[in-house]
């Protein structure tokens, strides 16, 4: 199931995901256990690229201009650019001779649009909003775009398919599945090796060079502070003995959303049909080939560069888990003789901030991540403002062409906690994000990069541990902060830019040539 790009969340909370769970929270996930929110993780060749929404957005020229403005030097839009382009394999025909996309790379991207909803309603009213059809990986990412995610004929492009099935038969690569690596081996501040549990046998790897760690904005501070590389306060209350005294485990950014359902009279949004799984299983084709999010929109405040939300348009029902008391209203709902669709609404850049500590000196123990949601007052503010471009939506004459209005308004037990308040109040709203806020799963920042005055930063602009020679961190961890979208396709392009740094190409410029030779001969080749 996992190669079907319409079953992308069936590998959550199995033994494919490290399912992990928050602290409780205090504004939000108020609608599970114990407020705990989930956090799933891929726990499988290709990370989270192997259970992931498959959402190609590369976020905003904006985002990277103010990285390397921060300190972070090499990492502007004009330096990131050409490694986004060059590991790109664009599908899409009106995006294959952008000088903003690649073709020829092995990370394929094609088209997300599944059902006429996309033209017919979603693209109409962000029009009647004021907002242009654009490519949101292109010139300007304000505005509305159809849906690019990674996905090559059908199935998921993950990139334990795009990029390490293809070298798997390299006599210089071993891959080993089913190991757990449980620290860094540091001689005299210098990273030598890894230890690692296979089997119940412990192994150590020895490295001649350097230490890579890829394991997530989660893991990799995890292992890094099981190692003695860490916030010195907290390695001393596990017992951890310190090496490097660093913010590892802080600034934790994540986006936060949440969703509205739709009603759909014209039943366009897709539902589960016996005919569509033999069409995937004899051809790889139908609904089930794509994810069903047709498309996203990026929305800015007051003629900012910068988008302060995202609109995902979800073309199939869903409703958010909720708690046993409101299972059957919920379902009793959803049986009604309707169809309906989500728009989901995305806050990027949120004020609030997180962090991930050890709760003990086991490597086998969850770490303690406490993402903060909400707790910075601008947040909840935003958001409702988000939620209220919402309303606006369902007053288009798009969204009325199909009887599109929001659902939950028109049952009084839909929300029952929320219901003694008025709706479209701001106090409804605060109570509605309480109960079905969702994480986004674009968790950054706990190793960000940073100048050697910034004693925020645990690796340099090259992605080194301060303080600890041959040790690098290659993941989304390192960014400076959360991007613009969806964090798949920029942890690519950290990868992607990285190789070139441990291979000791420190400009850009001969990609550059290379992209420009390149693009030379597809028009040479679009003429012919």
């Amino acid at each position: 199931m996992m190669h079907v790009p319409f079953m992308s969340s069936v590998l959550q909370a199995t033994k494919h995901d490290w399912d992990f769970k928050t602290v409780p929270q205090k504004f939000t996930c108020h609608n599970t256990k114990d407020k705990k929110c989930t956090w799933p993780r891929g726990r499988v060749l290709g990370g989270s690229s192997s259970i992931n929404n498959m959402q190609y957005i590369r976020g905003s020229r904006h985002d990277f201009d103010k990285w390397a403005r921060e300190g972070a030097d090499g990492w502007s839009y004009k330096d990131v650019l050409p490694y986004f382009i060059k590991s790109e394999d664009m599908q899409i025909p009106s995006l294959r001779y952008s000088s903003y996309h690649g073709m020829g790379g092995p990370l394929t991207v094609s088209e997300g649009t599944a059902t006429n909803l996309s033209d017919k309603v979603y693209r109409r009213a962000m029009e009647e909003m004021g907002y242009q059809v654009v490519d949101c990986n292109g010139k300007t990412q304000i505005g509305y775009c159809i849906g690019q995610e990674t996905v090559r004929n059908g199935e998921r492009w993950s990139t334990a398919k795009a990029f390490l099935r293809p070298a798997m038969n390299r006599p210089n690569l071993h891959v080993v599945t089913n190991s757990y690596v449980t620290k860094i081996l540091i001689e005299n501040r210098k990273a030598v090796g890894i230890s690692m549990v296979k089997n119940y046998e412990k192994y150590e790897i020895k490295a001649e060079k350097e230490v890579i760690i890829s394991a997530g904005t989660i893991n990799s501070p995890k292992i890094l502070m099981l190692s003695g590389i860490g916030p010195m306060e907290n390695l001393k209350s596990v017992g951890v003995p310190l090496v490097a005294d660093l913010p590892v485990g802080e600034n934790l950014e994540d986006h936060i959303n949440v969703h509205m359902s739709f009603r759909d009279n014209t039943s366009s949004a897709y539902s589960h049909s016996a005919i569509s799984f033999l069409d995937y299983g004899f051809s790889k084709s139908g609904p089930l080939s794509k994810t069903h999010i047709e498309a996203n929109a990026f929305l800015n405040d007051d003629d900012n560069l910068v988008p302060y939300l995202q609109l995902s348009f979800y073309s199939v029902s869903g409703i958010s888990p909720l708690d046993d008391r409101l299972i059957k209203t919920i379902e009793g709902h959803n049986n009604k003789p309707h169809s309906s669709f989500l728009v989901q609404c995305i806050l990027l850049h949120p004020k609030s901030r997180g962090k991930i500590q050890l709760q003990s000196s086991d490597p086998f123990d969850s770490p303690r991540i406490d993402p903060n949601y909400l707790d910075h007052p601008s947040d909840m503010k935003m958001l409702i403002k988000g939620i209220k471009q919402l309303l606006k939506l369902a007053n288009t004459t798009a969204f009325r062409s199909v009887g599109a209005s929001p659902l939950d308004p028109y049952d009084e037990n839909y929300f029952l906690y929320c219901k003694y308040f008025p709706y479209e109040s701001d106090d409804y709203w605060r109570c509605r994000l309480a109960l079905n806020f969702l994480p986004t799963y674009h968790a950054t920042s706990t190793c960000r990069m940073g100048a050697a005055y910034d004693k925020t930063a645990v690796v340099d602009p090259q992605l080194r541990v301060r303080g600890v020679n041959n040790l690098r961190i290659v993941d989304a961890s390192v960014m400076r902060h959360v991007i613009s979208g969806n964090t798949n396709a920029p942890t690519i392009m950290i990868a992607e830019k990285a190789a070139d740094m441990i291979r000791g190409i420190d400009s850009v410029q001969q990609i550059r040539e290379r992209l420009q030779n390149y693009r030379k001969l597809l028009r040479e080749m679009k003429k012919e």
